[in-house]
């Protein structure tokens, strides 16, 4: 039905007309790079997306990885060439220093590409995202050795990295993890360890794709008295490889698969550490380097924890976004009913209910997109601006828990529009549309639930700071209001965002003095979704504003319609989605308790 697996010309105008990623080339991390430079990597993304990711994509979902007889997983073996392909590309080192061999290019574009490469399919491309961000971590916090080691062979894409948190018992919840780390002496990669354990659900915990395999793993340390440390001040993190730098094998094993409902390219595994064949020197567990200071595990965790964070965001934006992509060609082909005058039957897209719902993903599926490119410009801002770092940093931690969980959630709305559109074919395995909404459900889920991210905008990002990061954004908001001022089109618009960040400054206020914690973590979800909206109706502004001026310098043809056709879509999102946020925010004010105070025995 298309070719384009995502709208080329909506990322080319976020990334060059509304981000300006012109200007970010201009700093001095950036300047060996141009226009032309990144363009060209782009298309090549989509080139590879087209014919290297999409034609398995079917393929992948059908036949998940399996656990062979020697407990070792098999992946497709279209999905290993694939990742091939996107490491000789250069896909693994876009963000890296020049001097580890990276490309040395600006997150934004990053999180653009892969957004690229996620469109043709999710699963083979989340392999790059997975690696990056543990190799990033390890760059960040590792010594000299382990870098080099450990890091960058994950940069030249020649081996591939996972992160090891959950545990069978413990889910979400860190502070109970059991898994213990032994000191065993030092080396030339630092302090050593001997780690025994189970972690659960570890994406990419195992393949073939890659000989050896990084584990970043947080395990306990044991105190002066040899217990261990209780709590999360006893957390460390460890590199555990697959392979020890020797070429032996770890005790690190398989203890099985676990068979998801979706995204079924990369498997997600049980890990043992410890458990099996005895290491040199006949002492038991898997042999790991701890990386920095005992007791920083999770605080240095938490920066993949971040990153994949924003990768989940923009998961579910690429997953509307293919939707929409797919229901609106299908909308102009497909042929069934008439206009309210005529006798022709007529294309679906013609009548008024589809193109609400088409209309409807629209505004979702770029507008998430917006926002998980928009936190990624953050992360750029916070590293090569110091005039901003600070500013940046701070609003980025606020938008952390929105930008995972708001696109993960809304995506789904969109996916189930975009299979509305479809009908009874699209519930068939005939249409790509049923694998994506599938595909889309983890993304509520993982890299903590939508519950949990409500828990930690309002008690971490809201009350302990005093508000101090919503005003960063508040200020943003007020710019791009005073932009808005003085262009019609925009009037309605903007006066609906104005009127959402009243209300939840109203909300934020209330959070900061609510006396009782059950109520206000009874709400928390609420505050998430209402200011995800808010949010997204500020960047559906500030998109416009570029619209509008754009329009007004005289576009025409192909690129008129293109700015038309968003500035409907800001009108669509203030007049149906932002109207929204009254219903959360009462909720919010209110502190209503009727849940959180029912007895367990009601239910």
């Amino acid at each position: 039905m298309t070719d384009s697996l995502i709208s080329m010309r909506n990322l080319d105008f976020l990334l060059w007309e509304w981000l300006d990623l012109d200007g970010m080339l201009s700093r001095p991390r950036f300047a060996a790079h141009g226009r032309a430079d990144l363009s060209i990597m782009l298309d090549l993304a989509h080139e590879l997306s087209k014919r290297e990711l999409a034609p398995h994509s079917r393929a992948t979902d059908s036949h998940e990885p399996t656990l062979d007889e020697h407990g070792r997983v098999k992946v497709l073996a279209q999905s290993a060439h694939a990742v091939r392909a996107m490491s000789e590309a250069g896909f693994f080192s876009t963000v890296f220093d020049e001097a580890r061999g990276g490309l040395q290019l600006p997150n934004t574009f990053h999180m653009a590409a892969m957004g690229v490469l996620m469109a043709g399919n999710m699963g083979t491309a989340s392999y790059v995202l997975l690696t990056t961000g543990n190799a990033r971590l390890i760059a960040s916090f590792g010594n000299d050795a382990q870098i080099a080691a450990f890091a960058d062979p994950q940069i030249r894409g020649q081996t591939m990295g996972t992160m090891c948190l959950s545990e069978p018992h413990a889910g979400s919840s860190l502070a109970e993890i059991r898994t213990r780390a032994v000191p065993d002496g030092e080396d030339d990669l630092g302090c050593r360890y001997r780690i025994t354990g189970n972690k659960m659900w570890i994406s990419g915990g195992d393949q073939d794709i890659t000989e050896n395999i990084i584990h970043l793993v947080l395990a306990k340390t044991a105190g002066p008295d040899g217990k261990l440390i209780p709590g999360t001040r006893g957390i460390s993190l460890f590199i555990v490889p697959k392979l020890l730098p020797d070429g032996t094998a770890n005790d690190v094993s398989v203890a099985g698969l676990n068979h998801k409902m979706g995204q079924r390219a990369m498997p997600n595994c049980a890990l043992n550490f410890g458990e099996g064949r005895e290491q040199p020197r006949g002492r038991a567990g898997a042999v790991g380097w701890r990386v920095g200071e005992i007791g920083q595990g999770l605080p240095q965790m938490f920066q993949m924890m971040n990153d994949a964070r924003v990768a989940v965001g923009l998961s579910g934006s690429i997953l509307a976004a293919r939707g929409y992509q797919l229901a609106l060609a299908y909308a102009k082909e497909r042929v069934q009913g008439r206009a309210a005058q005529g006798d022709a039957q007529v294309a679906i897209i013609e009548h008024p209910d589809v193109k609400r719902m088409l209309l409807a993903q629209k505004a979702i599926a770029e507008g998430a997109l917006a926002l998980t490119l928009y936190s990624a410009h953050l992360l750029d801002e916070e590293q090569t601006a110091p005039e901003e770092s600070d500013r940046a940093a701070l609003l980025l931690g606020l938008l952390t828990p929105v930008t995972k969980s708001w696109p993960a959630e809304w995506a789904q709305e969109a996916l189930h529009q975009a299979l509305q559109i479809f009908g009874g074919v699209g519930y068939t395995r005939d249409f790509e549309i049923e694998m994506l909404y599938r595909d889309n459900r983890l993304n509520p889920i993982h890299e903590g639930t939508t519950g949990i991210h409500g828990i930690d905008l309002v008690t971490r990002k809201i009350r302990r700071d005093g508000g101090a990061a919503f005003a960063v954004l508040r200020e943003k908001v007020s710019g791009s209001l005073t932009r808005a001022a003085g262009r019609p089109a925009l009037e309605t618009g903007a006066g609906a965002v104005s009127e959402a960040f009243q209300r939840l400054a109203e909300s934020v206020d209330r959070i900061i003095a609510a006396p009782e914690e059950r109520r206000l973590l009874a709400n928390a979800s609420a505050f998430l979704q209402a200011l995800g909206h808010g949010i997204v109706g500020w960047l559906w502004l500030d998109q416009a504003i570029a619209c509008d001026k754009a329009i007004e310098a005289g576009a025409v043809g192909q690129d008129l319609s293109f700015y038309s056709g968003k500035l409907r879509a800001f009108q669509y999102f203030a007049e149906a989605e932002l109207p929204r946020i009254a219903v959360w925010a009462n909720q919010v004010n209110a502190m209503r308790d009727v849940a959180a105070s029912m007895p367990v025995a009601e239910f």
